[in-house]
């Protein structure tokens, strides 16, 4: 870049007006050194384990650590927040939820997949991008993406801190929000701004985790998280079924529980909401074309409908009706699907409904096939039954 192209560029303050003004909730900037302290952590917790096979940052956690391999002479992050709506629905109504046997079977998203937050966010951070492509500056935006650890360089620009929830919690906002960057080859002043920790002796994260995921120290396992169990490949480990509740697609708790969320409100623009419940009945009954169509911008397992299903298979046998004749059609279906992934965890639903008649009145031969992983052989193991020899 050209001096004048330097000094003819905009300033933090200008550029956070613009990013607000595009749906961003607050900008801040950060040098481009390499964040020595999460590449630690991130290799820690790799050696221990911790991340449960998750690759994303732990893929590479020098280039993700490093900013400046980003960008070809690049100086300077901006780092741009969106604030998101909480859940509508908190733990306690979910609780009572899951206690009536009454209602139809519903699965509980998490509050940032209920609207294209990301896709608001990405229209701030190429505004402020695009205000420095016209400076003469190169920008390159990056988000939801595992080449740059966003909550770490986050709190290094002074957006925050990181709480024990493992979340980025910045003091207006809380932890509601969701995280990108601008990379740029322009020096922008930094703001000399610290952010305490103010977490304390907290610890109703760690306490309200259904499955005691996070330590007191604010060490994540991801073996025990559910938000990242229902994105991981596989079956959904069966020690952490019945805490699923009715959690369909991420976890939310340690963000409802912590008090520096409060009454805060998203202060920028609204996206356009979606379902936060999704009928689980609906779901099972869908296409795997229609599934991808309706979930495509989740997350999903080498994109495959199947993993949808084994998540509203354990939400269904959480919180489904033994007496709904409609439950017991899907689970007859999903016992005589092609996918063993699917089948064996029908399998779960039917047998946590007391409807072992539907397994034991098929045939081993039709349950068994195409089980090379023995997802199938091993859920009746586990339940103790055997299904009929005759073929139907």
């Amino acid at each position: 870049m050209s001096e004048h192209s330097v000094v003819s560029s905009p300033n933090l303050e200008e550029l956070r007006r613009i990013g607000k003004g595009a749906g961003l909730s607050d900008l801040a900037v950060t040098g481009v050194q390499p964040i020595v302290e999460a590449r630690q952590a991130i290799q820690n917790r790799k050696a221990l384990g911790l991340h449960a096979g998750m690759t994303f940052t732990y893929g590479n956690p020098v280039r993700a650590t490093d900013p400046s391999q980003l960008l070809e002479g690049a100086k300077s992050v901006l780092v741009g927040l969106r604030r998101y709506q909480a859940p509508l629905r908190n733990k306690n109504q979910r609780r009572a939820a899951e206690d009536s046997q009454e209602q139809r079977a519903v699965g509980a998203v998490a509050a940032y997949v209920t609207s294209d937050e990301y896709g608001l966010l990405r229209d701030g951070l190429m505004a402020v991008a695009t205000r420095l492509r016209a400076a003469g500056a190169r920008a390159d935006v990056v988000m939801d993406d595992n080449r740059l650890v966003d909550r770490a360089v986050a709190s290094r620009s002074g957006l925050g801190w990181l709480g024990r929830n493992t979340m980025l919690i910045h003091p207006q906002l809380g932890s509601w929000t969701v995280i990108g960057s601008v990379v740029t080859d322009v020096l922008i002043r930094e703001e000399v701004k610290i952010v305490d920790d103010e977490c304390g002796t907290c610890n109703r994260c760690s306490v309200e985790c259904p499955t005691g995921a996070i330590d007191n120290f604010g060490v994540l396992d991801a073996n025990r998280c559910l938000a990242w169990l229902l994105q991981a490949k596989g079956v959904f480990p069966r020690s952490h079924r019945v805490a699923l509740g009715d959690r369909l697609y991420g976890c939310d708790d340690c963000q409802v529980v912590c008090p520096k969320n409060g009454d805060a409100q998203p202060d920028v623009l609204a996206a356009p909401k979606s379902e936060s419940d999704v009928d689980i009945v609906d779901l099972l009954n869908s296409s795997d074309e229609q599934l991808i169509a309706r979930y495509g911008h989740w997350y999903i397992p080498r994109r495959r409908a199947e993993y949808l299903r084994r998540n509203a298979l354990v939400v269904l046998g959480n919180v489904g009706s033994s007496s709904d004749p409609e439950v017991e059609r899907v689970l007859e279906n999903c016992l005589d699907s092609s996918s063993p992934l699917v089948r064996s965890h029908a399998i779960w639903a039917a047998c946590r409904l007391g409807k072992t008649d539907l397994i034991e009145t098929r045939s081993s031969d039709a349950l068994l096939e195409d089980d090379p992983d023995g997802f199938v052989a091993s859920e009746l193991a586990a339940w103790g039954i055997t299904p009929t020899l005759d073929s139907r």
